[in-house]
């Protein structure tokens, strides 16, 4: 397994960085795209890359929100052979809201038809390699940066984000945001005995530019203090300050920015 970083928040190389993210992943079966980011940065760094999206074959967006579903249009435009895996709730509408400001942040309902597109309600599985998982338990170390969230006019409840399991010489489980929690993300992966975690916490958030509590962050970092056999691997909307809070107490968790590779 291979896994390319194409968007991120953060870059130490010639890539493009942009709040959102992409990781282009290879195995023995598939090339996957996990999550699109917004724009236009998927396909320049890609091209920077090298990698030609045109023969990915499977994409997963792990949630309803635009910078890791807003580039789907443009990727059906250069892409006709990929089957596109979705929460059917990822296309009902989406904001970002404070007491003052309300930003759509939705992926475009329009291509909820389109044929490359498979809608999927909770559980998934894909293939002997490839599988799909939701949480509905979010009440263990809840992140307040989830508040300003919404779905349909009510608090978000994140039913339309799902989790990817990839099992080869090292069992993955990959996230986008997380929003259900990495404690209950976990908690349910469990059962997959993954050795590898990517994906960001949602610990802070980019409409007030605030981090959640430190006290969260410790009790968040117990918890996954409770697999050391794990590497960890975060990024995206965990945010600079809870990174460097968590990896004080994790020795097992690293920051994974725009251009990264890992190889397993």
């Amino acid at each position: 397994m291979k896994i390319t970083v194409l968007v991120e928040n953060q870059t130490k190389c010639e890539l493009k960085a942009k709040h959102g993210l992409s990781l282009y992943i290879e195995t023995q079966k598939h090339k996957i795209l996990f999550d699109l980011g917004p724009d236009n940065t998927l396909f320049d760094n890609a091209k920077t890359r090298g990698i030609d999206l045109s023969e990915v074959d499977t994409v997963i967006i792990s949630h309803g929100h635009m910078d890791h579903g807003g580039a789907l249009s443009r990727f059906l435009q250069i892409n006709s052979i990929a089957k596109i895996y979705v929460q059917r709730k990822a296309f009902e509408p989406h904001f970002n809201k404070s007491i003052f400001l309300k930003v759509s942040i939705g992926i475009d309902d329009k291509l909820k038809n389109h044929p490359q597109v498979v809608l999927v309600e909770g559980d998934y599985q894909i293939d002997d390699e490839l599988s799909l998982f939701t949480v509905s338990h979010t009440d263990k170390c809840y992140s307040k940066a989830n508040d300003t969230l919404y779905a349909k006019g009510q608090k978000d409840d994140f039913l339309h984000e799902h989790n990817l399991i990839v099992r080869e010489k090292q069992t993955a489980l990959i996230m986008g945001c997380g929003h259900a929690g990495i404690v209950n993300i976990m908690e349910k992966a469990e059962s997959y005995h993954p050795q590898l975690c990517i994906g960001g916490y949602h610990l802070f958030n980019p409409l007030t530019r605030k981090t959640v509590s430190t006290t969260l962050l410790n009790d968040i970092a117990q918890e996954l203090q409770k697999y050391p056999q794990i590497q960890f691997y975060t990024c995206h909307c965990t945010g600079t300050e809870a990174f460097q809070c968590l990896s004080r107490q994790i020795s097992n968790l690293f920051y994974l920015s725009c251009g990264e590779i890992i190889e397993t």
